[in-house]
This record gives C-alpha cells, structure tokens and sequence, in this order.
C-alpha cells in the first residue's frame, strides 16, 4: 500500500472518531480514567478506585487513627470489535468525503459506529446498576424463606419468572439489596451479593419462612405527561440517597418519553445555548440532570424500556480504531478500505450506584 493510501486510511479513522464524538451520547456519560494502553482487540486496561479506612476524624488533642489507603482495582477489557470494509472506486473521490465532516459517507460511517456503541454502552448503564436503584412496579406477591449462606430462596404464593433474574431483591430484615441471580421455579431462585469483582456469594443470612420481600422494577410503570417529571425525580431521589455527586449527573430517555415530557411543559429543547451538545441528543438541564435522548434505550414498549440516569464516574469507556488501512482489489478494478475498531466497558462495584434505571413504556 503507498504511503498516500496509507495516510488516507489513517485519516479516515480519524475523522470518523471525531464525528462519532459530534453524535454519540457515549462520550458525555461515561469517563476514560483508565490505564493502560489500547494495543488490538481483547486489550486489558485497569479501573482503579481508592477508599480510605478512617474517613474524617473528630479530632480531640489525642492522637489521630492512622487510616489505611486501599486500592481495588477492576479490569476493562475492549473485547467489542466493530469493523469496516467497503469498496472505493477512487482515492481522490475517497479523499473528497474524508475531507468533508459532512460528506454523505462519513456521516453514514460515523453514524453507525455511533448506534452500536451508545446501543452497549446503555446496556452496560442498565444491567449494572446498583440493586436498588431501579424504579419501576415492583413484584412483591407471597412470602419468602431465604437460606443461610446459598442464598437459595423459597416462596410461598409467589409466582417467580426468568425474567427477574439480575434485579434486585430485599426482604424485611435485610440491611442492603441483593440481586437475583439464578430462576429455578415459580417458587424457587437464588440470590447474591449485588457484586461483580468479587467470586459470587450471599452474605445476608437467613430470613425466616412468611417474610415479605419486594423485586425492584419487575415489570415497566407507564408514563405519561402527568408522571413523566416525577419518574425523573425518583431517579434523582436514588442518587440522592446513594450520596452520589450532584453534579455531572445525567439521564437517557427515548423519544417516546420524551414527548411524555414535551406534552407535559415541563421541557423545552435548548436549541442554541450548546450547539456540540446538542449534536450528541443533549435536550436541556432537568431534576438535577443532563437530559439527552437516543434511541439506542434497551427494551421495547411492551416488556418496558429502560433509561439510564447517572454520574459520568460510574462508567468507563475506552475505544481506539486497532487497524485501519487501503488494499487493492484482486480480480476488479478500484480500491477497498478496512478498518477495526475495538472498544470496551467497566462499571467498578464501587461506582455501581452512580448508576439508576427506570423500566417504561410510554
């Protein structure tokens, strides 16, 4: 390949990178505070997080308690690989579209690279939420027994599904939420700690026969112009109550929610305040949040769909174009071009609770 194709090549990664930035909602809800370096697909970068053991002392003229800085570190793997190769009939009319951020071709490009990572990355945002932190109807029919150490659960007029599993689950008596981790029957599933750096365990106890218990967003609430701004306001009261940072908060929602909004008057698209923003789905400042819409949501409007409102610390995001490059065509006159992308996610247990979801339809 010549040099001329090669920084051709070169450059059209590069500019697709940069119109992905104008368009995909990604770049404004997650963080890049990783190590490590994006070598090919199936990279292992390092999340780190700190916690100290004292915390703030009062201080009395005694001795202070020497506190102890523990490092827990979580693994980003890039093990998303996206790539392109398509057919060129010539370089210089190649090297017009690269040119132009607005050509017919890089908008096409950078645009679908923008559905497939806003489509994983709302889905990292969704499943790992902390436990707890989903709004929605709950499932709370019958009773439960939950077994010391399995974490096995035994109902008594319940009616468990398959699709509860990965939701959090509380009983009375429990201090924290866990998550549901396996479905055996209508009256039998298996919970654990809701963590995912850590081998499975559950470490609640034993929860006597005849508790009450609840299953967080079960099935989806329906929102309408009436309800839309307080769903919006239970998200923050979930982030609130976790002492997460008031500020870089944001919420996804869908066009469909969005128009519960519109229809209510309680939103009026900013239009000019932040032109960039606005390229990347930002709509306006609400309840404490950022809002953007996309319509890369998981879910439908039957089973329910799910928003995703957070901290940008909770998610971190890492993406690098591996291989990029022009080769001839055997057989057939023109040129090809190919080019890997490779990106990944990480939500550390810590961060998990910068994270809540509200399951809708609309």
């Amino acid at each position: 390949m010549s040099a001329h194709a090669t920084n051709l090549a070169e450059k059209f990664a590069s500019k697709a990178i940069e119109k992905y930035f104008e368009m995909a909602v990604t770049p404004k809800i997650t963080n890049d505070e990783y190590e490590g370096e994006i070598k090919d697909k199936a990279s292992k970068l390092n999340v780190l997080t700190f916690s100290e053991s004292e915390g703030l002392q009062d201080y009395t003229g005694s001795d202070l308690t020497l506190g102890t800085v523990t490092e827990s570190e979580g693994t980003l793997t890039t093990d998303q690989q996206k790539a392109y190769y398509f057919k060129i009939k010539s370089l210089d009319r190649f090297k017009s579209y690269v040119e132009d951020p607005e050509s017919t071709l890089m908008v096409e490009k950078a645009g679908q690279l923008q559905e497939a990572v806003d489509t994983y990355v709302l889905e990292i945002g969704k499943s790992d939420a902390a436990s707890g932190n989903r709004v929605g109807t709950v499932y709370d029919t019958g009773t439960v027994t939950v077994t010391t150490g399995t974490g096995a659960v035994a109902g008594s007029g319940t009616t468990f599904t398959s699709g509860m599993v990965g939701l959090g689950f509380k009983a009375v008596g429990h201090s924290v939420w866990y998550r549901i981790k396996t479905f055996t029957s209508t009256t039998a599933i298996v919970i654990e700690d809701d963590k995912d750096d850590e081998t499975s365990a559950y470490t609640g106890g034993a929860i006597a026969g005849g508790t009450a218990y609840e299953i967080e967003a079960n099935t989806a609430r329906a929102i309408t112009s009436t309800n839309a701004y307080s769903s919006l306001l239970d998200l923050k009261t979930k982030l609130d109550t976790a002492k997460v940072p008031k500020a870089n908060r944001y919420a996804v929602v869908n066009s469909l929610y969005m128009n519960k909004l519109l229809q209510a008057g309680v939103v009026t698209r900013d239009t000019e305040s932040d032109t960039d923003k606005i390229k990347n789905g930002y709509v306006t400042r609400i309840a404490g949040f950022d809002l953007y819409e996309n319509e890369q949501l998981d879910g439908d409007n039957t089973n329910g769909y799910w928003a995703v409102a957070g901290h940008i610390s909770a998610i971190t995001f890492a993406m690098a174009f591996v291989k990029t490059g022009i080769e001839d065509l055997q057989g057939n006159f023109g040129d090809a071009y190919k080019g890997l992308n490779v990106y990944g996610a990480k939500v550390v247990d810590e961060r998990r609770k910068a994270l809540a979801t509200l399951r809708f339809t609309a």
